[in-house]
């Protein structure tokens, strides 16, 4: 017989309301990555198409860890997929489902069906299996498990084979799978064979654990990539076995890079943290993913509000969609554009710091917050934005990068000391009074604004670009935009 492993302590669920095939008044929807990895793109739009479905029709969105590949499986990578779907603003119902602490429930449904008929013990060798598989290769057939020990009596076992539990699949008919995107599949029984339920030592296979939590957690709707559809048909054949209710399948198709390949690091499936690196909002990210796959006529921008109004299974594509660093940054653009200063300088505060070097103490927080309206219109990303602001952070004397130290060059410093010398006495630091005063010496002197203009943005920001000058200006104060200028002077000497 099969040895019982010892599995940890079970995550138990209210399974009347599963207990018939009643189908529940209200959908229950699910996301459940392994963490073998960190939560990459493709995840992330699965997740969040689960989420609005539940949202829109008033169900439920679980998260489930599928953590039973010890091996590949760490804390790490689980606490990185909770972070990001936290970053994402996708949160879910109930407590997070971790399918290891589960095994001894699947074990359990598979030693019953194994008692009731609906599978058996299978004692071939791992030599058998080899050779088998071989020979099947060598004649051109597909390769599967034959059944061998599918009606043959255990008393014929050898002593020295730990069996596994498979499936007393159907071998005859059809699957169809009634797929919400793909339409119907249908999958000759003949090409499935009898999968493990139970492995050697026990232990529960994916396919059998994930049928199971479905079951126990009360979902009703599958919504995931579509690498999973074979797995679907596999999956019915136990689910029918057990007598338990199919739910409602939705396949989405892949995210392809923009050239049409298979996504890959290089075109963008990096790990939801990345962007948040980069300087994504999670808002406009979750825009983006939407339109990756869905749509709402030609609506591009789609706040969640909206989202939520009109996500339906209907508006799936089933072509594959292609991802685009370009869209998605014009997307952020508008979304920090459109948002108030405050949440786009909290956002970004992190950033900030970071290139900074240094923390934003109270008074460089608000300098930032009131620069905010021109350093959002120049940037496309969180991070744009974040270089951009350092010089309100930094103190002084600043830093001048090679751009600044070209303005400066030739007549730069001797128009800064004559801009100097006019703003000393303004009698009024405001960014229309200064930008008047400094046109009308300009226009006195026959000079262009920009010879002025650009020493002093270098003296003030340490770049060669910036924010509207004269808005800078009022934002540092008169103190502080003096000091600059005569830190600029002074490293002169």
């Amino acid at each position: 017989m099969i040895e019982e492993p010892a599995f940890p302590q079970i995550q138990e669920f209210d399974r009347s309301a599963r207990m018939s095939n009643a189908t529940p008044s209200k959908p229950v929807c699910r996301f459940a990555p392994s963490p073998t990895g960190y939560l990459h793109i493709g995840g992330a739009r699965t997740a969040l198409f689960n989420w609005l479905f539940a949202k829109h029709t008033g169900g439920t969105f679980r998260l489930r860890i599928e953590d039973t590949d010890r091996a590949r499986s760490t804390p790490e990578a689980t606490e990185a997929i909770i972070d990001g779907m936290k970053w994402l603003g996708l949160d879910w119902d109930g407590e997070v489902v971790h399918q290891f602490a589960r095994m001894d429930r699947h074990a359990a449904v598979a030693l019953d069906l194994l008692a009731k008929g609906g599978a058996y013990y299978c004692y071939a060798s791992p030599k058998e299996l080899e050779d088998m598989r071989a020979a099947q290769k060598a004649a051109g057939k597909p390769i599967r498990y034959d059944g061998r020990w599918r009606d043959r009596d255990p008393k014929d076992a050898p002593a020295d084979v730990k069996p596994v539990v498979r499936l007393k699949a159907r071998q005859d008919g059809e699957t169809i799978i009634r797929d919400r995107v793909q339409g119907d599949v249908v999958v000759k029984n003949e090409q499935l064979d009898d999968m493990i339920l139970l492995r050697a030592d026990g232990t529960p296979t994916y396919m059998l654990s994930v049928v199971v939590d479905d079951y126990d957690m009360g979902v009703t709707h599958v919504i995931r990539g579509d690498d999973h559809l074979n797995n679907a048909a596999r999956q019915m054949q136990l689910i029918e076995k057990l007598g338990w209710p199919v739910p409602v399948y939705a396949h989405i198709p892949l995210i392809h890079g923009p050239d049409g390949a298979k996504l890959s690091k290089r075109h963008g499936a990096l790990a939801v943290d990345a962007y948040r690196d980069m300087g994504y909002l999670p808002e406009a990210m979750r825009n983006y993913l939407l339109r990756l796959g869905w749509g709402h006529g030609d609506d591009e921008i789609i706040p969640t509000d909206k989202a939520i109004e009109w996500f339906d299974l209907d508006g799936v594509g089933r072509s594959p969609s292609r991802f685009d660093f370009k869209k998605l940054d014009n997307l952020n653009g508008h979304y920090m554009r459109h948002s108030a200063d405050a949440h786009v300088l909290d956002a970004a505060l992190p950033l900030i710091e970071k290139a900074a070097g240094m923390p934003v103490d109270a008074a460089a927080r608000a300098r930032l917050l009131a620069g905010m309206g021109g350093l959002k219109a120049r940037a496309k990303t969180l991070l744009e934005l974040a270089n951009a602001a350092v010089f309100y952070v930094k103190r002084r004397p600043i830093a001048l990068d090679d751009a600044a130290k070209k303005l400066l060059s030739g007549d730069g410093m001797a128009n800064l000391k004559t801009v100097a010398g006019l703003l000393a006495g303004a009698a009024e630091w405001k960014a229309a009074a200064l930008e008047a005063m400094l046109r009308e010496a300009a226009d006195k002197t026959g000079a262009k604004l920009g010879t002025l203009a650009q020493p002093l943005r270098a003296a003030l920001s340490g770049q060669g670009t910036s924010p509207p000058i004269f808005e800078v200006m009022e934002i540092l104060g008169r103190d502080e935009a003096l000091g600059r200028i005569s830190d600029a002077l002074e490293g002169a000497k």
